[in-house]
């Protein structure tokens, strides 16, 4: 950072709140009885809530599922869901935080969810809602945001400074870990980089846009194309339909890669077609952000090289610059569908470190009457 006066100085404001490179050098240089703390890591998604206890080195210790109620994603009733797993859990384990990863936008205080898509949250004060009840630490980060630092802190990303992740399921999320810290934007929502338009009037987008980058490189667009040829009457996409019980309604984004690896042509090509709408899409990222790796994750992710084959094929086609710069790699994530939970519980260790050294002793949790 540079004064007006063009003297260099040190960028304090990153670092004074904990998210800064010097922070994380605090984070490491931490004795080990610290960094060990047992965590609670929260991810929340539009039909379930998983919780697990994760210790310091990321292993997920115990973990607990419940599926949201089929009629009712109401505030409240997610919250009740949330404070009985972390009860559970804490009547077994001795943790000190909590972290909670929501599909959503979270705000910069990482406190309130602004907006969630798949649930009633608008403007929910949901940490001081679950601090209230549980007396523990508790902080609220967005999915994506936990998932880049899981896989940053023990998966694919570890000894990168600086990373993308992408995690591909119903749409794409995303997120940047840059010199050991969430690079989570002026307010917070940074990383949506899946309504980056790519096709001008194109595929409408649930966010009211037409031509969304996830529109043609997610589980929604592999399961779109599929049903369109079964709508079309194509006869290629008949052993596909068989395998759906004969419907388009049983088409879905698993049973199509189950369908490429054992060999189906269509099912192939339609996640060839999603690998390179996702490899331009990454060419694009590395002209804004320049990073060194590209960590993929999410459910769509399961197809392995036949997804980030035809990604890594289209990105080197279509970089700027290409022949003359380096080409970040293309990764598979590490660490799967516990990701959002691991980074969750990790980055809440930072604020349970604060609350042991500050308070001296465990605040104890209670129960609402």
């Amino acid at each position: 950072m540079t004064s007006p006066t063009g003297t260099s100085r040190p960028a304090v404001l990153p670092t004074l709140l904990g998210i800064g490179p010097r922070a994380e050098r605090r984070r490491r240089a931490l004795p080990a009885s610290i960094l060990r703390l047992p965590t609670i890591g929260i991810d929340i998604g539009g039909t379930k809530v998983v919780a697990g206890v994760v210790d310091g080195e990321g292993k997920v210790l115990e973990k607990l599922r419940t599926d949201t109620p089929h009629k009712s994603k109401s505030p409240q009733v997610i919250e009740d869901i949330i404070v009985d797993l972390v009860l559970q859990l804490a009547d077994r384990y001795d943790v000190h935080a909590v972290g909670i990863g929501a599909a959503g936008w979270v705000d910069a205080d990482r406190s309130r969810v602004l907006f969630a898509p798949h649930l009633n949250w608008r403007n929910e004060p949901l940490q001081e809602a679950l601090s209230t009840r549980l007396r523990f630490p508790v902080i609220v980060e967005n999915d994506a945001n936990a998932a880049a630092w899981a896989e940053w802190r023990f998966g694919a990303g570890r000894g990168e400074d600086h990373m993308v992740m992408l995690t591909l399921g119903t749409g794409i999320g995303g997120a940047v870990v840059r010199d050991g810290y969430v690079d989570r934007g002026k307010y917070g929502l940074a990383g949506e980089f899946g309504h980056m338009q790519v096709v001008p009037g194109g595929h409408r987008c649930p966010c009211g846009n037409r031509g969304c980058w996830e529109q043609y490189s997610s589980g929604n667009a592999l399961v779109r194309d599929a049903r369109e040829l079964i709508e079309e009457e194509s006869p290629v996409v008949q052993p596909l339909l068989a395998l759906a019980g004969g419907t388009a309604e049983g088409i879905t984004g698993p049973l199509v890669t189950e369908a490429a690896r054992a060999g189906d042509p269509v099912a192939t090509e339609l996640l060839y077609e999603v690998g390179t709408w996702l490899g331009v899409g990454i060419a694009n990222l590395a002209a804004a952000l320049d990073p060194g790796r590209f960590v993929i994750g999410g459910g769509v992710s399961e197809a392995g090289d036949l997804l980030i084959g035809p990604a890594q094929e289209a990105f080197k086609r279509t970089l700027t610059g290409r022949g003359f710069r380096p080409e970040a790699p293309i990764v598979h994530a590490a660490l799967g569908n516990e990701a959002g939970l691991v980074g969750a519980a990790d980055l809440a260790r930072q604020v349970a470190r604060r609350f042991r050294t500050i308070k001296r002793h465990r605040v104890e949790r209670v129960v609402p009457a």
